[in-house]
């Protein structure tokens, strides 16, 4: 590890809690970390805006941050950001409910979830106005959905994929055969967004990445398991196969993976590598995710969520995760890993 650097800091600067991390490198190398602003409590539902900082000389010095998707005070969460690197666009999806409208609501069908996407043409430093997707991307039947939260990817062929979760029908009962994990995507450089493959049932937040022979790797929390859920795909997104329960342990907890080199030879996975939400590891693939054979723990105490970039250059990963001294959401830090760990 070169380096940590505290980005958003709860209690600091009008919001009580920072969650919900997620990172890209722009096309400029620019770097842009987003997260969930918490204005008066740390719960997932109630008066939350998703903010950006931006860096523009490799995480050395950032911008204050600004607000992205105003919640105007119910819920703009599950930030989802994706660069296009034909455009240099940067898109950003993200999800909306009631401040009082929560999960536990949503999942009885008592409330809305809605789905939205925004761009940036000036690597992050202004926004369009946030569109509505949601007749586009979630089907009638789903109940709770959540765009990644993590970075989404752009494929070698120009596809651009965001991987979700949604939950089918409307029961109150935590049934762990209603939940899925699922990928949208867009053909037309993000102007419009399209479902794509399911995996499930039992899994949940889900993380994305292209291999070097050119399959999608989809990897998933589990609902009711300490494993996490692997699926690929030889068709762009458009199917999933092969669900299994993989070695890799979790605090059923959202991780993330990203590809790096030229021909995504590597891929690097990040997680709590227990049963409990502490000890941020990264894990490193060259064999295509079958196996990893290489591990660093970066974080020793508290963590939870994290989003992977490849670092502008390449010079090595970027990784920003929740962590703190007494419990993993005090903080959203971002730390410099170089490439070989």
């Amino acid at each position: 590890m070169h380096w940590k650097k505290d980005l958003f800091v709860g209690g600091q600067d009008g919001y009580h809690t920072y969650r919900i991390p997620a990172i890209v490198a722009t096309e400029n190398g620019t770097l842009l970390a987003f997260c969930e602003g918490r204005r008066n409590e740390s719960g997932d539902a109630g008066a939350i805006d998703i903010l950006l900082r931006r860096s523009a000389d490799g995480g050395q010095n950032w911008s204050r941050f600004q607000v992205v998707v105003d919640g105007c005070g119910d819920t703009a969460g599950n930030p989802a950001p994706v660069v296009d690197k034909t455009t240099g666009t940067v898109w950003l999806l993200s999800c909306k409910n009631d401040a009082e409208g929560g999960e536990p609501l949503i999942l009885q069908g008592k409330a809305p979830r809605t789905i939205w996407v925004t761009r940036s043409l000036d690597d992050g430093i202004s926004w369009d106005k946030p569109k509505e997707i949601t007749d586009s991307v979630k089907d009638p039947e789903w109940t709770w959905y959540a765009t990644g939260p993590c970075h989404g990817i752009r494929l070698s062929c120009g596809r651009l994929i965001v991987p979700c979760d949604h939950v089918l029908g409307a029961n109150p009962e935590q049934n762990p055969n209603r939940y899925y994990s699922h990928i949208i995507y867009s053909d037309d450089h993000g102007q419009t967004w399209n479902t794509g493959g399911t995996v499930g049932p039992g899994t949940n937040e889900s993380t994305v990445a292209e291999t070097a022979d050119g399959r999608l790797y989809l990897n998933c929390r589990s609902v009711d398991n300490y494993k996490r859920a692997v699926a690929f795909s030889s068709d762009r997104g458009e199917s999933f196969q092969g669900l299994a329960w993989s070695e890799l342990i979790e605090p059923r907890c959202q991780a993330s993976v990203v590809s790096f080199g030229i021909n995504n030879e590597y891929v690097f996975f990040a997680n709590p590598a227990g049963t409990e939400r502490k000890d941020l590891t990264i894990r490193l693939s060259s064999d295509g995710c079958r196996t990893w054979e290489k591990s660093q723990v970066i974080y020793q105490g508290p963590a939870a969520y994290s989003d992977l970039c490849v670092w502008p250059n390449s010079e090595g990963i970027g990784c920003l995760f929740e962590n703190g001294q007494h419990q993993p959401y005090e903080q959203i830090s971002l730390v410099f890993i170089k490439a070989g760990l």
